[in-house]
């Protein structure tokens, strides 16, 4: 299978072109099936490279600058999210409405945020949707409004919806913010079990503590450059962490998971 992934020499604006670039020449492969770490501060460009791998942001076009998403530079937008699963704060901010858990499932099939009259959804699409709010195991908050669950259960079904098309890999932005401890431990538990089924996961985040041991590879990224990019074992270290976030910092691993100290 083609990489998920190919940057060459990327460059991406976002706001004013005086502004310092979101991503700055930024070269960087991950393979179909692979499970990697974004990890990186607030405002060094982790978002920017989400947006810029579902084509809602595009690299600047330079000589020697190159991107292709699963071995092409050209896609239907719509195409290339059927094979992506997104789970990110905009995306759940869209969907925290009066719409139901299963039509916010259902409405993956159609890159909504829910299902809109235009829509059509089969007998075959509902039945994927039941399996995947049970495969989460929410299948009883299948009629209950996003709106009125709790964090850990709209993440939950934000991630049945990105599963429901059966992608090639999860990308996961900032998935453990605003949960308690309880639905943060069970947001490890889910990508654990995902990881080993052998689904891709790319996870962009700043908190070292959501890095599952089913993370092999870790990349660095600070101002929109990428400062490592190698095995997990070699790139989190406490040097590297403290030049990361600019701040000096002691670093645990306790039964395959990193913390700060």
């Amino acid at each position: 299978m083609a990489p998920l992934l190919e940057l060459d020499h990327v460059t991406v604006l976002r706001g004013t072109t005086e502004q310092r670039p979101a991503l700055d020449d930024v070269s960087l492969r991950i393979d179909a099936g692979e499970h990697v770490c974004i990890l990186g501060p607030n405002g060094c460009g982790k978002s920017t490279l989400i947006k810029t791998i579902t084509r809602e942001c595009y690299p600047l076009a330079r000589p020697g600058s190159r991107m292709a998403i699963l071995g092409r530079e050209r896609w239907d937008v719509f195409e290339l999210r059927s094979m992506l699963g997104i789970v990110s704060p905009d995306v759940l901010a869209s969907c925290t409405s009066d719409a139901t858990a299963q039509d916010v499932v259902l409405s993956g099939f159609f890159s909504s945020t829910r299902v809109f009259p235009h829509h059509h959804p089969d007998s075959q699409q509902l039945e994927r949707a039941q399996a995947a709010l049970a495969r989460l195991g929410i299948a009883h908050l299948g009629r209950r409004p996003v709106a009125e669950m709790s964090s850990g259960e709209a993440k939950r079904t934000l991630i049945a919806r990105a599963l429901v098309h059966d992608p090639h890999t999860l990308i996961l932005d900032e998935p453990g913010t605003a949960l308690d401890i309880a639905a943060q431990m069970q947001l490890r538990e889910t990508l654990g079990d995902l990881a080993h089924s052998g689904l891709g996961i790319v996870l962009v985040t700043h908190h070292v503590a959501e890095i599952i041991p089913q993370i092999e590879r870790v990349v660095l990224l600070r101002e929109g450059r990428i400062l490592a990019d190698g095995p997990k074992s070699e790139v989190l270290t406490a040097d590297r962490l403290s030049s990361l976030f600019a701040v000096r910092v002691g670093l645990a691993n306790r039964d395959g998971y990193f913390h700060l100290d």
